[in-house]
């Protein structure tokens, strides 16, 4: 049985940790800023005074100002609640025997789950392809970890990769403000992908996407004639890599720029992933990156490719499609 938690990516990022950037909903304190007002160090704004509040919080500056009793509102800090979905479908088997693609994103959410338990947070776990195969439910428990590294052991990888309606069925069943962290390949349908994104956003959501690729998939460096199969089906084809290497490569570059793009400017993380990367490497410098990065930009909700709704995608429109061929 494989083993996910692996002790160089966590020691490489357990220093660094994970921070919410936008404000999200927990019940116990912690590292993150909440939509509720307490009684944090950290100012949020005013209200007015009213009979029965606490004296102390008054601002007296503001009265000398304004001749009006002010009460001085602050942010509640809060732990986070981060949702890893893994796709299981066949086509993330493709790799090494011994660390294929689905094997890079058990790794990575179970070593970044390893970081925020230790952090008090929560994480859960929904592992689907084309339906929720496995739904495990947020916990923030040190035992909560063994949990979550067994049920991705005992995944069989099966169906075809469409991901987009078993996402938007686990974004029914979040009912807490959090991040929401995609492990993909993202050879799927992108249309019902990114309509789910979009009721993730709707919910208040932070998204990360973490795209999945080997190195095949990207350069395609065979030389001799090959029999592609489709990893998913049964078909197979007989081909010559060398007539059509240039349209392959110019293809997947311009799947995997159009995606990126389409994230950024929905204000999503976009992150991909090589198999052979080094994961703590990887894993590190992102969220290093991240906690210097200002707000996302958010110049839209993300939602079908065919869709123009109003002022989601009134300044621009951004395509995606992917050509990967069978493998």
């Amino acid at each position: 049985m494989k083993e996910y938690l692996n002790p160089e990516i966590v020691g490489r990022i357990a220093g660094i940790g994970f921070k919410a950037r936008q404000p999200v909903e927990g019940s116990i304190a912690g590292l993150h800023r909440s939509p509720l007002h307490g009684l944090s160090p950290e100012f949020a704004d005013y209200r007015s005074y009213t009979p029965g509040d606490d004296l102390k919080n008054l601002d007296w500056k503001a009265y000398a100002r304004s001749d009006r009793f002010y009460i001085k509102r602050f942010e509640e800090e809060s732990n986070l609640r981060a949702v890893f979905i893994v796709d299981s479908s066949k086509s993330m088997a493709y790799g090494e025997p011994t660390f294929s693609k689905f094997d890079c994103a058990a790794s990575i959410a179970v070593s970044m789950s390893a970081v925020l338990l230790k952090q008090r947070d929560a994480v859960g776990l929904a592992i689907l392809n084309d339906r929720v195969q496995q739904d495990l439910r947020t916990g923030s428990t040190p035992s909560h970890l063994a949990k979550f590294q067994e049920v991705l052991q005992q995944i069989e990888l099966q169906g075809e990769t469409d991901i987009g309606p078993a996402v938007s069925q686990v974004a029914d069943q979040i009912h807490r403000r959090g991040v929401v962290v995609v492990l993909s390949d993202l050879l799927t349908p992108l249309d019902p992908f990114y309509e789910a994104l979009g009721k993730l956003q709707h919910a208040g959501h932070e998204i990360i996407v973490g795209h999945i690729l080997h190195r095949d998939e990207v350069e395609m460096p065979f030389k001799d004639s090959v029999i592609f199969k489709d990893i998913e089906g049964e078909e197979e084809i007989f081909a010559e890599p060398w007539a059509f290497h240039k349209a392959y490569q110019a293809a997947m570059e311009e799947f995997i720029q159009e995606t990126r793009q389409r994230c950024q400017y929905c204000g999503i993380d976009y992150l991909q992933i090589m198999t052979d990367d080094n994961l703590g490497g990887v894993l590190s410098s992102y969220l290093h990156n991240r906690q210097f990065a200002g707000a996302k930009t958010h110049r839209g909700r993300m939602s079908s490719l065919g869709s123009q709704s109003g002022d989601d995608n009134k300044t621009e429109s951004v395509t995606a499609n992917s050509p990967a061929p069978d493998q």
